[in-house]
């Protein structure tokens, strides 16, 4: 497939990457996948963010496939990390997760939760059970209790400093 112009890591742009996993793969496929990011990684150090994504089969084609379980869900962040070790971050995505198993990555690898939600539709519609959003106090105590460093930052993992009137951005 040819291009249009410069790929968005050659201008300095970065993206995440992530895997569906959970589904019709296996073992070997997700080496596979986390070979490739590996490498375009090393090629263009364009990612700053690995987000791994357990496949939920409720409510699609491949509803009679089992679920992801927490022990496959931290195994799949662990490898990520370990694999990964060329993209700065890893993470948990905890609607897709549960906030519990996403508290456990933060010892296994990942080091975002991603952030405060206020209502989360793509997963719940695809069968996710976990709460459709969670508050900025929860948040920050299931990262405490993980022993992880709590921070606030934007998208560009860039540290956000709030008061109730304002924030500020590290540039």
């Amino acid at each position: 497939m040819a291009r249009n112009g410069p790929h968005r890591h050659e201008i300095g742009l970065k993206s995440n990457c992530t895997m569906l996993y959970g589904h019709v793969e296996n073992e070997e496929d997700r080496v596979d996948h986390l070979v490739r990011l590996r490498e375009l990684q090393d090629k263009t150090h364009g990612f700053q963010t690995f987000i791994p994504l357990a496949f939920h089969p409720d409510n699609t084609a491949l509803q009679h496939l089992p679920k992801t379980t927490g022990m496959s869900d931290i195994k799949q962040i662990s490898i990520g990390r370990l694999m990964l070790d060329n993209i700065p971050h890893i993470k948990a995505y905890w609607q897709m997760l549960t906030p519990k198993i996403a508290q456990i990555s933060l010892r296994f690898g990942a080091d975002d939760l991603d952030g405060t939600v206020i209502e989360e539709k793509i997963y719940h519609d695809a069968g996710a059970t976990t709460p459709q959003g969670m508050r900025r106090q929860e948040l920050e105590r299931l990262i405490r209790e993980a022993g992880a460093n709590l921070w606030n930052a934007i998208t560009l993992y860039r540290p956000v400093t709030r008061t109730e009137e304002s924030f500020t951005v590290a540039v």
